[in-house]
């Protein structure tokens, strides 16, 4: 088959309309066009009164490769490459020890679900509890401003992914099309098949919550193994006899010893108490950049019409998304992360006494406000020290920050723009409603952040309200602090996925600082999965 890129259609088009613009860029009769189907759906929106629907297709045509020879120097059409998934080992018939993944969102799940397809059988361990249940817990923070340090938006099946916009998109080098293994299994769990198609997939997370519970069926039918509400403590570790030291096992919160000589540490970003043991016993850990800020909310109409113009609203495009960035004159990055169109932000501490922001979206995306992380990038030089987990000391003193400013009872600090520009407290919230849950409290925001970051900020608001007209619209709301934008460490390992010191080890995912968002924990969860694999076939 070829692929064919850049057909670009009018956003109301016919059907028969692709069809023919598929045999027009080949060059061939209609009768010679024998079967098609959409690859990838964009949406092309920079003239706003023409917004154009962009496909890429795979196409079969009679005497195929005549017209691939005649297209050879055209970049728009490639043979379609093989994007079929194939496992690279299988378990051998005695394991004495099987595998254990900790961590169960987005990397532990398909680094799990890779092992039992290769059957590995392996053990994965989760401090929080099913996705159902901690669901409910995490609506306790949500409506009763009650916590759960251990089932929360950080921690349980899913990971801090399930309450999110649900991307599955993003920038990582794929040459095997390893996301495509993870659409398509999220696709077999119940997700709607279009997020094979379309060029920025979501899904949000009432359907992530059904996908994850099939994706443990089908782990468990494979011979793996959970266990929910199961903390690992400690890291043993021993010789390996070469002089240097190995994993041994797994101490857990139970005082059970697991023995394992394989684990793969996919705790997400937030996972602290693990950090630290795994720095006490020597475990290579170094510093990395993330960034803090605030979510910013408009409403979905604002970014609608500034985006879209005269199709705003249209039912093909859906809710308007953005990406902004300004590089500022004090030398720092201000940038949106995690934009939510049509979604929540969400309280996500996983520590008492601490107020941390997220956005989430549902699979509609039809609430009222757009909100977005509106973050600074920081790093190690600006941490209070150069403790490799010096980061996460400044994560605590800011989320301590916004709680009192909150109140103490878990409801977030917030200010008008307006005020935030002009440098003065808000004492009440205006147009735009915060979203966020259990409830904000007007106030001033300067004091919860470093003043560079509080610089950066005032100058990018301007320049992003120029590129997206309202953006600094003195009624958008402001709500702190957003802190866990990635994490504040990197779990260093080599080219085998090891860690750099400890063998057996495996840093993954998004807390081991190799991933950003589900589709690239996804992918890392698949490539450690397969490092371990070779690693137990070639022993």
């Amino acid at each position: 088959m070829l692929r064919v890129a850049e057909l670009k259609l009018p956003l109301d088009h016919p059907p028969e309309a692709l069809p023919a613009a598929i045999c027009a860029r080949l060059g061939v009769a209609e009768g010679d066009l024998v079967s098609w189907s959409v690859w990838k759906r964009a949406h092309d929106a920079r003239r706003k009164s023409a917004i154009l629907k962009v496909y890429i297709v795979d196409v079969a045509v009679k005497d195929e490769a005549a017209v691939a020879r005649r297209l050879a120097g055209d970049p728009r059409v490639r043979p379609t490459p093989d994007t079929s998934y194939r496992p690279v080992a299988a378990a051998p018939a005695r394991l004495p020890l099987r595998p254990v993944v900790v961590g169960a969102g987005p990397c532990g799940l398909f680094a799990g679900l890779i092992l039992a397809e290769m059957g590995f059988r392996p053990i994965i361990l989760d401090r929080g509890k099913v996705v159902r249940e901690r669901t409910r817990d995490t609506w306790g923070l949500w409506r009763r401003s009650e916590l759960n340090p251990e089932s929360n938006v950080q921690f349980g099946e899913g990971g801090a992914g399930t309450f999110s916009d649900g991307k599955l998109y993003s920038q990582i080098k794929d040459p095997r099309h390893l996301g495509r293994k993870v659409l398509t299994e999220f696709v077999a769990a119940g997700a709607p098949p279009e997020i094979l198609t379309e060029a920025h997939p979501h899904i949000g997370t009432f359907r992530l919550v059904t996908m994850v519970e099939s994706l443990r069926a089908k782990i468990e039918a494979l011979g793996g193994e959970y266990r929910f509400q199961t903390r690992v403590t400690d890291v043993e570790l021993g010789p390996d006899g070469a002089g240097g030291r190995r994993v041994r096992g797994l101490h857990l919160h139970t005082g059970e010893f697991l023995e394992a000589d394989r684990v793969v540490l996919a705790v997400g970003h937030s996972s602290r108490d693990t950090f630290q043991a795994l720095y006490d016993r020597g475990v290579h850990i170094e510093a990395k950049p993330f960034s803090i800020g605030f979510r910013i909310e408009h409403p979905q109409s604002w970014i609608d019409q500034a985006l879209f113009g005269p199709c705003a609203g249209h039912p093909d495009l859906g809710a308007a998304a953005y990406s902004l960035s300004h590089h500022c004159a004090n030398g720092r990055t201000v940038y949106s992360f995690c934009m939510c169109p049509g979604g929540t932000v969400v309280a996500a501490t996983s520590e008492p006494d601490r107020v941390v922001t997220n956005g989430m979206s549902q699979y509609s995306r039809n609430e009222r406000n757009a909100n977005s992380g509106f973050v600074v990038g920081i790093g190690p030089a600006d941490y209070p020290s150069d403790h490799p987990l010096a980061g996460i000391e400044l994560q605590r003193e800011l989320e301590s920050r916004a709680f009192v400013a909150g109140g103490g009872d878990y409801f977030a600090p917030g200010q008008r723009v307006g005020d935030f520009l002009a440098g003065r407290a808000s004492t009440a919230l205006g147009e735009v409603v915060p979203s966020y849950r259990p409830g904000v409290r007007a106030t001033d925001l300067a004091p919860l952040m470093p003043d560079y970051v509080i610089a950066a900020m005032r100058e990018a608001l301007p320049v992003f309200g120029r590129k997206i007209p309202r953006y600094d619209d003195e009624e958008a709301a402001l709500t702190g602090v957003e802190t866990r934008t990635s994490s504040p460490i990197r779990i260093t390992r080599g080219p085998d996925f090891q860690s750099l010191n400890v063998r057996g080890l495996f840093p993954a995912g998004e807390g081991a600082g190799y991933a950003g968002g589900i589709l690239s924990a996804g992918v890392d969860g698949i490539k450690v999965a397969e490092a371990v694999a070779r690693s137990i076939v070639a022993a």
